[in-house]
This record gives C-alpha cells, structure tokens and sequence, in this order.
C-alpha cells in the first residue's frame, strides 16, 4: 500500500504539481525522457515503396528493438494512417509532451525534408535517419577509404546517384567539409542549375554542386569520378564498363537495399583495385545505418541536444577514428562494435 500511495494516488499528486510548474521536469520525473517516437507513413518502404502503413510495421519495430537492446532507449513504432505533411508534422507536435525525441523513417522525399525543415525552430529532437544517419556512416567510411587509397578530402571528385533524403543528407554533409567536386544525378539525369522541375532541395544541389554545369545522365556523370555513392534504390545500375570510365582507386559504395548498384564481381571485371561497400550483412565493408542510430539517439536524450551539420561530421569523424589500421575490407566498424555507443554518446556530450 505505501508503495502504491508513493507511486499512484495521493503521491503522484505531488509530482503533478512539480511538472505543471516545470514542464521540463517530465524528462526527470517521467519516461519521457527516454522514449522516442519513430514516425512513418509509409510511403517509402524498404522493399514495397508507397505502401500501408501496416506494411512499415516489421522496419519500424526492428528499428526499436535495436534502439532498446543498443542502447536501451523506449521507441515505439507509429506508423500513421495519413500521407499529408501537414497531418504528420500536426501529430508530432501533438505527441510532443510524451517523448524525448522523434525519429522520422521511410517518408518519401521531399515531403521528409519539408517536415523537418518546419519543425526545425521548434522545441523538439528529431533525427531523421534517412538523411542524417546515413549522411553520418557514409562519411565515416568515406574518410577511411580515402585513407586507404591516398586520395584527399579536398581533391577527389564524388559522383552522387540518387536524389532522395539519403542522397540530400549525402551532398549535404560531403558539401558542409568541403567537397569542391561533386555531382548529382537522379532518374531525370544530372542535376544542374535551370532544369526544369525541381523541387527547392534539388535546386539546392544544382546551386551548390557540378560547378561546370554538366549535362547528361549516369555515365556522363561517374566519368573521371574517383568516388561513387549509390542510393538510388535501382540494383545493377552500373556496370563494368561505368567502373571503367573511373579514377584509379575507384570507391564505391552501392548502398541500395535489397540489391546494390553493382556487386564485386562486376566491379572486378573493370579493376582489382577497388574499395567496395554495401548496406548489406553478406559483404565487406557494411554501411549500416544502425552503426549510427543507437547512439545518436542515447546521446541526444541524455543531453537534450539537436542534430546539425557540425554535429554529424564530429560523430563521422568518430567513428572512423574506431578503426585503428583500415584497410579495403575494413574502412568501417562492425554494427555491434561495443565502442560505438559511447563514442557517439561522449562525441554528442562534447559538442
């Protein structure tokens, strides 16, 4: 009974009071401070593209399963029942008082974009994963794959395939540590300034991107690339003959899910000498989302902190730094590298 009294009526009472006089203090005295909301409508799917929402259910629960047993945050799936931007971002604000954070997953771009962009100057942590985490693993293993190949930063040419959140996130943060030589393309083909019917964020990579203002489609765009990024949801995009029109050294991450740009074994018909990489568990060389958001999440909760561009780059920076002698088949950690959390979560302390 005094337990109960403690936790429940009369006692709970008090801690009622507490809060209606700093609403802050339900991070403290609640769960909230621990619980993330992770938000889809789903409209891109992995596997189905614009579907139910019942069909993001399996993404979505996976997802909080790896939050709880990572990093032992309460996330709970909810997949909305509404494909208007303005319904979704109306829930988020609604949710708000329950959680401590948001994560925004498989929304179609641009509307994705768009909702965090509007909720961005109000008082919510939100991490959208698509853009940010991917943006954040990519870098990391791009800056050991560099390494590896004696190529710097400042000096390579990054040809990007895909347009969406992931390769928004992508340009945005390769752009933020000063990438010079960068192109874009999409299912429309290069992105340049004046092409018609583009929505503000593909204006934004033409403003900011290929500097000649190159024409054309993917070959035009890889020619004479040393790096190539794929998210373009299309498996065997490129091919031997695309591999060849590279640097030497090529980089190639194909990160397309559930098959990749191009496989090794094509790669291998144009070069021996390639640093390769997928999203997949079955080769070298995983970029993984869920090397990035387990931690992310544990460090924004506990210091109450918002992600930016200055922030992803230290957290990449980070985890690179975890692989001590990165090599062709070794420029990024192991998903379940037990270094991870606490280097993303003492990374996001500092900052």
């Amino acid at each position: 009974k005094k337990n109960l009294g403690l936790i429940y009526t009369p006692g709970v009472v008090e801690v009622n009071r507490e809060i209606v006089k700093s609403p802050l203090s339900s991070f403290e005295y609640t769960g909230r401070g621990n619980n993330v909301a992770i938000i889809t409508d789903g409209s891109r799917t992995l596997g189905v593209g614009d579907s139910i929402p019942e069909a993001s259910l399996p993404v979505m629960e996976g997802k909080a399963l790896f939050l709880k047993t990572l990093a032992n945050v309460n996330a709970y799936p909810l997949c909305l029942n509404t494909k208007s931007k303005d319904e979704i971002i109306k829930t988020i604000e609604i949710l708000s008082p329950n959680f401590g954070a948001f994560n925004l997953e498989d929304i179609r771009a641009p509307k994705s974009l768009e909702i965090m962009e509007e909720l961005k100057e109000k008082d919510l942590i939100l991490f959208h994963d698509d853009e940010q985490g991917v943006a954040i693993v990519v870098l990391a293993a791009l800056l050991n794959a560099l390494k590896v190949v004696g190529k710097k930063l400042n000096q390579v040419k990054i040809c990007i395939g895909g347009a969406g959140a992931a390769g928004y996130g992508i340009f945005k943060i390769l752009n933020y540590v000063g990438i010079k030589n960068l192109i874009v393309f999409d299912s429309k083909g290069i992105i340049f300034k004046g092409r018609g019917g583009d929505n503000k964020y593909l204006k934004e990579i033409a403003q900011l991107a290929n500097k000649e203002n190159l024409r054309g489609a993917k070959k035009e765009a890889i020619n004479k690339s040393d790096v190539f990024i794929g998210v373009t949801g299309i498996g065997n995009l490129l091919d031997n003959l695309d591999v060849k029109l590279m640097k030497e050294k090529p980089i190639i991450f194909a990160l397309s899910n559930p098959s990749p740009e191009i496989f090794p074994e094509e790669i291998k018909k144009a070069t021996k000498n390639c640093i390769f990489a997928t999203g997949r568990s079955d080769f070298e060389n995983q970029i993984n989302n869920i090397i990035v958001f387990p931690g992310v999440f544990r460090g924004l909760l506990d210091f109450r902190k918002k992600m930016d561009l200055a922030l992803e780059f230290k957290i990449a920076k980070a985890i690179a730094s975890l692989v001590k002698k990165p090599n062709a088949k070794n420029i990024i950690p192991n998903p379940f590298d037990k270094r991870l959390l606490k280097t993303i979560v003492a990374c996001i302390r500092r900052y």
